[in-house]
């Protein structure tokens, strides 16, 4: 079998012998009825496990809506006027609505930022701010010792509204739902205490049950609870095309459950060889991005198996927290060690690299220089056809294989 596989803005040929293929992995196929604003206030009519959220919010409370951040491709510009309707129908006054930017421990936003976020309606009609680590008010600890500290204005609000949208999150589960909570509005110290237990066996991608990660998430939630959410799901253009609101759990859920319908691929067994790209430009600018694919392409491998990991790579590591990471540590083995006492963004995908190479060779097909990835534990090569060549002769003739062309999207799941 002949494959093109998505590499910058000049996609590789990779053949593959029949009798080695065991499955090509893509999204499902799913009728999409409604899109955009309408699947949002479609949503908002048919709350689940809630009220309306006309009937929820009182006229003279203070409303607080708690939206992701510039890193995030949340849509708020598109969900938020859909609430403000609802609130007005309430009777609530603007001047009681509050845009509460969870920034976790990203930087603080810009106006000009704020209102792209929002739109520029949303930003003149009511307060727009960031969430402040530094001015929080506790409200005691999880069942699993996190502190929960909550920002104040969201804290003190009479009425807390998530927005968010729902993707795979490699050891939360899913994202949406509580995170606009934990580690949305949170400090620090308790994204730190919540965050490490990235480690455990069980902070998937894809599992809610039995996620540390995802279940110390609700527990904060629940000594600081959000009244209701409108979450979406977003296809490869970022568009919208599925949305749910109501409960915080439950709607979260159904959310989980459509995305599932469209990108969990059962696998009949994992291979001894996955191919895995982004699908090329812009997805695969740098190592930062293209660890998405790696990310679920672990989950289709064989333990002591080789994932070829293909991505341009053109602008390198691309974060520098995630550079300082992987350049100055001694082997993968000390990042997993360095994330446990220290979290940090960007260290937090080279510590989810080094678990990988626990489990499995990692093949780079980049543009990178060659001495430069093995300086990082990684396996360079420069075609995805060499890389396949050198896995076979590692693996044996006879070594199943699964390609993941759009790897960072599909999730295997053995059936």
């Amino acid at each position: 079998m002949r494959f093109e596989i998505g590499f910058g803005t000049a996609p590789q040929i990779v053949t593959v012998p029949d009798s080695n293929m065991i499955g090509v992995l893509k999204s499902n196929e799913v009728v999409i009825n409604i899109k955009g604003l309408a699947a949002v206030e479609a949503a908002l009519a048919r709350p689940i496990g809630s009220a309306l959220l006309r009937d929820i919010v009182k006229p003279g409370e203070k409303t607080v809506i708690i939206t992701s951040d510039i890193t995030r491709p949340v849509p708020g510009h598109i969900i938020i006027p859909a609430i403000l309707d609802e609130l007005r129908a309430a009777g609530a006054d603007m001047s009681d609505v509050t845009v509460v930017f969870a920034l976790g421990i990203h930087r603080k936003h810009t106006p000009e930022e704020m209102e792209k976020l929002v739109g520029q309606n949303v930003y003149r009609q009511v307060n727009c701010l960031d969430s402040d680590p530094e001015d929080c008010i506790h409200f005691g600890t999880t069942e699993l010792g996190t502190p929960v500290d909550i920002t104040r204005i969201v804290a003190e609000a009479d009425r807390r509204i998530g927005v968010g949208n729902i993707e795979y999150h490699y050891f939360a589960g899913y994202s949406g739902g509580a995170k606009a909570i934990m580690p949305g509005v949170s400090t620090a110290a308790a994204i730190q205490s919540n965050h490490s237990r990235m480690i455990q066996p069980d902070a998937t991608a894809g599992r809610l049950q039995g996620n540390p990660v995802r279940e110390d998430i609700e527990s904060a939630m629940r000594l600081c609870p959000l009244d209701f959410i409108v979450n979406v799901v977003l296809d490869e253009r970022k568009e919208v095309i599925h949305a749910v609101a109501g409960d915080a759990v439950m709607a979260h859920r159904e959310g989980c459950k459509f995305l599932d319908s469209i990108y969990r691929c059962e696998i009949e067994a994992r291979a001894d060889i996955v191919i895995a790209s982004q699908g090329g430009a812009p997805k695969d600018l740098n190592l930062y991005q293209t660890q998405k694919a790696l990310d679920n392409a672990k989950h289709a491998v064989k333990n002591g198996g080789v994932i070829i990991l293909v991505g341009s790579c053109g602008e390198g590591l691309g974060e520098e927290v995630f550079q300082e990471w992987m350049t100055t540590s001694k082997d993968p083995a000390s990042m997993i060690e360095r994330i446990k006492r220290e979290f940090q963004l960007g260290g937090h995908k080279a510590a989810a690299i080094a678990m990988v190479l626990e489990e499995a060779d990692i093949y780079l097909v980049s543009e990178m220089e060659p001495e430069f990835v093995k300086s990082i534990f990684l396996k360079p090569f420069k075609t995805v056809q060499e890389a396949f060549d050198a896995a076979i002769k590692k693996q044996g003739g006879n070594a199943s294989v699964l390609v993941m062309p759009y790897a960072g999207s599909t999730l295997p799941v053995l059936r």
